[in-house]
């Protein structure tokens, strides 16, 4: 959805010709009778008596005019989809043109065309009432407040169809239009736990929603969403960022529920821990609809993404990756394949000296032990650099110092080449 402000442009025509053309579109389909009063009453409405000034110049008597054409529209029209969207865009452009924006009675205008746009009728298709929505998103001022409203509207017809995937709804994106809309806490709130619940069928994404609806909750309403939280972030196979959990002050105070316990295993313990947690609270597993083994697979590669940061340019023996996993030998190839594809750890298997070589290592949190060690491996490499500095700096000066003696010698040996031809 295009996130900059559109620009109103009408047709050609004065006030009084867009108006006759708005209401020629709303008159097809009518009787002809009805057709004949609806034209009559605007004719009326649109006569300048003499000794009034023009129209365009009457703010009051336009938007008096513009109210009747809002009136009269109950539905989507007869015309084709071309026509529908253009009636509309010129309907929109008239109507954030006549009423200021956030003026309540914008806001009654705004809401009615939605419910009429959105409607459960089959007819225009799908992707037609969303050109039409986004339209109006963008025609409305940054700030406003009816963005929200008109953004739900899409989402759920988009919801309703299956093209969600048509909105390229991001978060960064969502956290903007938070920033810029000028509407209450709570209705952010209540709108962030719409797309949490509108993509519960791709959890990832979904799990992104529900970190920062959580962290628009007051804290006092947001234990059972930072439970919630927690429950993602462990089931989902592919999130590995438990550090980032606990700088949520919600989940924080969450830590008297049991599977916050869980989540400081997983973010600094490994399988031995793990194992002696589900021996004591199995059923939170089930309550929290968690699959044991699904766990057990993420406690193993953190525990060796934990074991390779520790020894990042070092090479680990298949014997002490098999202790930490508790597995044998032989199937260290197969967990270390897996924390590969993953990214948390960059290396190379060799099968000859049974080693995995770690180039780099994810932290699972960057605390104290963490920087030091950090510390450490950029003290080793200062020296390396130094080392390096000593090496080049040698080879110059040597090559400094053996320059005017080759030079010298050149000279020399020109000196008894020309002596020898003259002889």
């Amino acid at each position: 959805m295009p996130a900059a402000d559109s620009i109103s442009i009408f047709a050609e025509g004065t006030f009084e010709d867009q108006i006759k053309e708005l209401v020629d579109y709303l008159a097809q389909g009518h009787s002809d009778e009805e057709r004949a009063t609806l034209l009559q009453q605007f004719q009326d409405a649109l006569t300048v008596q003499e000794g009034r000034k023009p129209l365009q110049e009457d703010a009051e008597r336009t938007k008096s005019v513009l109210t009747l054409v809002l009136a009269e529209v109950k539905g989507l029209g007869e015309g084709s989809e071309k026509e529908i969207e253009g009636f509309f865009n010129l309907l929109f452009a008239h109507l954030l043109t006549s009423f200021p924006a956030d003026a309540p009675e914008t806001k009654e205008h705004v809401l009615k065309l939605l419910q009429i746009i959105a409607s459960s009728d089959a007819r225009p298709t799908t992707r037609l009432r969303m050109y039409v929505l986004s339209n109006l998103f963008n025609a409305l001022p940054r700030r406003s407040g009816l963005r929200l409203p008109v953004n739900e509207a899409l989402i759920r017809i988009a919801a309703s169809s299956d093209e969600l995937e048509q909105l390229s709804l991001t978060l960064p994106e969502v956290e903007k239009w938070l920033s810029e809309w000028d509407v209450s806490q709570e209705q952010k709130t209540t709108y962030l736990k719409t797309l949490v619940d509108t993509f519960a069928y791709e959890p990832a994404t979904s799990y992104q929603y529900q970190l920062a609806y959580v962290k628009s909750l007051p804290a006092a309403s947001a234990h059972d969403a930072a439970v919630d939280v927690i429950a993602s972030a462990l089931r989902l196979p592919l999130v590995f960022d438990f550090d980032a959990l606990f700088r949520i002050d919600a989940i924080v105070a969450a830590k008297d529920n049991d599977i916050y316990t869980l989540l400081q295993i997983f973010l600094n313990d490994g399988l031995t821990e793990y194992n002696a947690w589900v021996s004591s609270h199995g059923d939170i597993l089930t309550k929290h609809n968690l699959d044991g083994s699904q766990l057990e697979r993420k406690i193993r590669l953190l525990s060796l993404t934990t074991l390779a940061f520790q020894n990042i340019d070092r090479d680990l023996p298949y014997s002490s990756i098999a202790e930490v996993l508790q597995v044998e030998p032989s199937h260290v190839e197969r967990w270390v394949i897996d924390v590969l594809r993953t990214g948390l750890v960059v290396g190379k298997l060799s099968q000859t000296s049974q080693t995995f070589h770690i180039v780099r290592a994810s932290a699972r949190a960057f605390e104290r032990e963490q920087w030091q060690a950090l510390e450490k491996r950029l003290v080793a490499w200062k020296s390396g650099l130094a080392s390096v500095r000593e090496v080049i700096a040698s080879a110059q000066k040597k090559n400094v110092e053996t320059a005017p003696s080759a030079a010298a010698n050149g000279v020399e040996s020109s000196t008894q080449q020309t002596q020898a031809t003259a002889a």
